[in-house]
């Protein structure tokens, strides 16, 4: 496979007919902004079936900070779609074996870091009451995240006393309506 037929199959298969493959092969730039594109498409897509052909094809990019950008943003979308933890475990763990493709050990641990976190808040968000032991094991990023959008006053009490950074502390503070003393 050589990059001009990746990146012309990604954009045929997701129905994006208005990129220019040869200037998204010639600008990595227009290539990532492409992938992000197709990610957005295949992520709204009802089917689940080509996803990890699809991430394979992406994190064959040589730019290995676009194809993380990529994956990363396909996790996300994939993540706030899914009906719970189960459904986005047995999608993510098809993913994952794709992920070693990436020579920079750091991208790897970060998208695994991503699927790790958004574990965690599928599961919060389906009843599952974190210990402040959990809690410390999941990112500034996701903390601030759901102090942001979580509805469950004991969750944003542990929030509150346990984020990581000041500023979730205080966000999940305020939305808890709890004072300092």
């Amino acid at each position: 496979m050589t990059l001009r037929s990746d990146v012309a199959g990604l954009l045929a298969e997701a129905g994006i007919l208005d990129v220019d493959v040869d200037g998204a092969v010639a600008d990595e730039h227009v290539r990532s902004a492409a992938y992000q594109r197709v990610v957005s498409v295949t992520a709204d897509s009802r089917s689940r079936d080509r996803d990890r052909a699809i991430v394979a094809t992406i994190l064959r990019e040589p730019n290995e900070q676009a194809s993380k950008t990529a994956v990363v943003a396909f996790v996300d979308r994939i993540a706030m779609k899914v009906s719970g933890p189960a459904e986005f475990r047995q999608w993510s763990d098809g993913l994952l074996p794709e992920i070693d493709r990436l020579k920079t050990e750091g991208f790897r641990a970060f998208i695994r870091r991503r699927v790790h976190d958004w574990l965690f808040y599928l599961s919060v968000k389906d009843g599952h009451m974190p210990t402040p032991a959990e809690l410390a094991e999941a990112t500034d990023w996701m903390q601030r995240l759901l102090a942001e959008n979580a509805q469950s006053p004991p969750l944003l009490a542990l929030l509150a006393e346990s984020a990581h950074t000041r500023k979730t502390r205080n966000v999940a503070r305020n939305r808890a309506g709890i004072r300092l003393r």
